[in-house]
């Protein structure tokens, strides 16, 4: 074996020794746990009919991942709305009113598909596990999913000051668990939410395609056939 390679070989071993041990893994609710994007969508667009315009699904991805007034006011400048505070709140909650209603419908069956044996594999390991989201109803879904006990802390919209991309949410969470934002992964399926977790310091797996989430540190399709051995394998 010539020096080159042994030098290649052992930088390698020194790099997978490096990483540090994963003691905590924070999850985004909609498109990671379940997708609830479907009601969200329905919600936004009846206010949008009731404003006197269309939200169309294209203009809908502009809604992921960001807080309930953040979205609303995108909505509002797309149909060139302008309200005052007032307003905006209550248009806000009856939004709400409808995105819970439709939220009903939501049972064990709806966890998106693998999620639950991860999250299974992540309990038996040790690994804490937290939820960040913009949700202000995270816990009222998780229960209808009857997957809150997995979590150790939830993090939701009405614990937070700031939404994504800003750190807050994660670094709530890992303060919570105790755990340094290093020894923490973060799942995620929009691009606010990766630049969230790696202005934390965190690790970055995204939840859909590679071509939209350029900044996780890896990207998967799902938990389908996911083992958290095989995952965690694959970020030395």
């Amino acid at each position: 074996m010539s020096e080159n390679a042994l030098f290649t070989i052992l930088q390698d071993i020194k790099l997978k020794n490096d990483m540090p041990t994963v003691q905590a893994c924070l999850f985004d609710l909609d498109g990671v746990i379940v997708d609830t994007a479907k009601y969200h969508y329905l919600a936004w667009r009846q206010l949008a009919n009731q404003l006197g315009f269309d939200l169309t699904l294209e203009q809908n991805e502009l809604l992921k991942g960001i807080s309930r007034m953040e979205s609303l006011e995108i909505i509002l400048k797309i149909g060139g709305v302008k309200l005052d505070e007032e307003e905006k709140l209550k248009l806000a909650a009856e939004k709400n009113v409808r995105y819970l209603e439709l939220c009903k419908q939501i049972t064990p069956d709806d966890a998106l598909p693998g999620v639950r044996d991860f999250l299974d594999e992540l309990r038996k390991d040790k690994i804490k596990v937290g939820l960040g989201s913009a949700s202000k109803n995270a816990k009222t879904i998780l229960t209808n999913l009857r997957m809150l006990d997995y979590f150790d802390t939830l993090v939701d919209g009405n614990r937070v000051t700031k939404g994504k991309p800003d750190p807050q949410v994660f670094l709530m969470g890992a303060g919570d668990l105790g755990v340094s934002p290093d020894r923490c992964i973060v799942f995620e399926d929009a691009v606010a939410g990766i630049q969230s977790a790696k202005a934390a310091g965190m690790i970055g797996i995204g939840i859909g395609e590679e071509s939209v989430l350029t900044e996780a540190d890896l990207v998967i399709k799902g938990f389908d056939g996911v083992t958290v051995s095989d995952l965690f394998g694959k970020l030395k």
